[in-house]
């Protein structure tokens, strides 16, 4: 059974390691699973619910609404920014939860991951994603973690699709996610 899995990436820089990760995810998704790497969240107004218009979405936020509808799960990519969780990581967070009670997320398995500078791997940002994935209607697997230090050094000269101890935890992610998945698209 193919499992659809949304990856968004809560940075938007062109070297991020965040995103490197994520590329990593696409191609080391073992058989079944498809990793999608959604593309346009800098395009996404900030959420306000004034411009959140039945029939008039901003096409940017719609797209994002659409592509969470053809998932069958989430795999989020968060650095830390100041401690906490990147802009643009939650405003589309903040999107998918809306219309109130037809959550983008609808229960649907998510797992957070990601990689940082400090000594900690952008725990704290993956926790807080986790809370605001949760409270926004997602089924936020917490035992199914992945937090990667000293990001800077680390992916230096090697991408993390290449680095066998990331890519095996990686794959791992991926396969769990899967499997939880499986269970939401069967019942």
């Amino acid at each position: 059974m193919s499992v659809r899995i949304l990856a968004l990436v809560g940075s938007l820089r062109a070297g991020s390691h965040n995103r490197q990760l994520a590329e990593a995810a696409v191609k080391l998704a073992p058989e079944g699973a498809d990793v999608e790497l959604f593309e346009g969240l800098a395009e996404i107004p900030f959420y306000n619910e004034d411009i959140d218009v039945e029939g008039d979405v901003p096409p940017a936020a719609a797209k994002l609404r659409a592509a969470a509808q053809a998932a069958d799960a989430f795999l989020l990519f968060s650095p830390e920014y100041n401690g906490t969780i990147p802009a643009v990581l939650k405003n589309a967070i903040d999107w998918l939860s809306r219309p109130y009670g037809a959550s983008g997320f609808g229960g649907k398995p998510v797992a957070v991951v990601g990689t940082a500078y400090g000594q900690f791997g952008g725990v704290w940002a993956q926790d807080e994603a986790r809370k605001a994935v949760g409270i926004a209607g997602g089924k936020v697997i917490e035992d199914l973690k992945l937090s990667i230090p000293g990001s800077v050094v680390r992916f230096a000269e090697t991408h993390p699709a290449d680095d066998a101890e990331v890519a095996a935890q990686v794959t791992e992610v991926i396969a769990r996610l899967h499997g939880h998945a499986g269970e939401t698209v069967a019942a």
